[in-house]
């Protein structure tokens, strides 16, 4: 057997190995499972008895020598893993996009509606503040936060994603209107999910911060005063405009590096687009397409540029987190991440 027979035999039994692994821990179907185990057996047979192909060679007109049918037939064999493949990514994006509207739905339906229908009448700001296990800190952050701000009620909306250490509690008991998605599906559908409700509530501006103490709510006014005056529609809170205190050298980078790639691509002057501390019009958001579960604050900054909204970078203030430990994959992971999403989202 040439070598190229048997590293054909290697690859077939591997790609068997594999969906048989797959299958068995449900991540793909019967079907795709029969069809790699039929491509992988065609290579074998090929690698051990190629003259079983004699009538597909004369079809094509494919002579005998210098191994160009195994060739051949590997080539086909790469073409059909490779529709193979985007059948197992066309599937698996189709079930990730129906969990992902299943947890949204559930979300709103979840919602302290009985309690926000007590909420007095007149203009509001909705805060809207995504938390995974952060009841140590949630409740001291909506705390903190004034009733009015401009003359709009403050309204503190907090999206428990997923957790398992009482935020939820925490956060009704500190004032807030909460929500509770059943499991963990990342920032971005939490903040989707606050954003339906927020316009729901008739907010006439939403903000976003962090749920673990790195935002102050008592910067609340500069984030709002370009909206409220009307110079902006949506406003983002700059650490390198502002003062902040450094987590690491790598995430420190980081955010100048972003900097300066979302500048680029959008062709505004963006100092900080990882800022999760943000504000906008309520008649901006119903605008915008948003669908990413993680790594979002690009995500929604970019569709914002993308809107030709007015958009302003304010001075924030960025500090440690009070208590617990950061959410945050490791930083090379997330820098590649959050590339990921500036890419995908600057595509559409």
């Amino acid at each position: 057997m040439t070598t190229i027979r048997f590293l054909g035999v290697v690859a077939a039994l591997v790609v068997l190995a594999l969906a048989a692994r797959a299958y068995d821990r449900r991540r793909i179907s019967r079907l795709t499972l029969l069809i790699a185990g039929a491509l992988s057996i065609g290579v074998t047979i090929l690698a051990i008895r190629p003259s079983w192909y004699g009538p597909l060679f004369g079809w094509f007109n494919i002579a005998p020598g210098n191994e160009r049918r195994e060739l051949f037939i590997v080539v086909l064999a790469v073409i059909a893993l490779f529709f193979l493949v985007l059948r197992v990514q066309s599937a698996s994006d189709t079930n990730d996009r129906s969990t992902r509207l299943l947890v949204e739905a559930l979300g709103r339906e979840r919602f302290d509606w009985v309690r926000a229908a007590a909420l007095p009448a007149g203009r509001r700001i909705v805060v809207v503040l995504p938390a995974f296990n952060e009841a140590d800190n949630v409740g001291a952050v909506v705390r903190a936060m004034s009733d009015t701000v401009a003359g709009l009620r403050v309204v503190p909306v907090v999206v428990s994603d997923g957790s398992t250490d009482g935020t939820a509690a925490a956060a009704r008991e500190a004032g807030a209107l909460v929500t509770e998605l059943p499991i963990n599906r990342g920032g971005g559908l939490a903040l989707r999910v606050g954003y339906e409700i927020a316009l729901e509530l008739g907010a006439e501006i939403v903000v976003t911060m962090d749920a673990d103490g790195q935002h102050l709510p008592n910067e609340l006014p500069v984030m709002l005063a370009p909206i409220v005056e009307e110079t902006a529609d949506y406003v983002n809170g700059s650490r390198l405009l502002g003062d902040f205190e450094r987590e690491s050298m790598i995430r420190h980078v980081g955010v100048h590096v972003f900097s300066r790639v979302v500048s680029v691509l959008t062709g505004r002057r963006i100092t900080d687009p990882s800022s999760g501390y943000r504000a906008a019009r309520a008649d901006l958001l119903e605008r915008l397409v948003l669908e990413q579960d993680r790594f979002w604050t690009s995500e929604i900054l970019i569709e914002a540029l993308r809107h030709r909204a007015r958009v302003v970078e304010v001075p924030v203030t960025i500090v440690a987190r009070a208590s617990g430990t950061t959410k945050k994959p490791a930083s090379l992971r997330y820098g590649w991440q959050f590339s990921k999403v500036i890419i995908q989202t600057w595509l559409r």
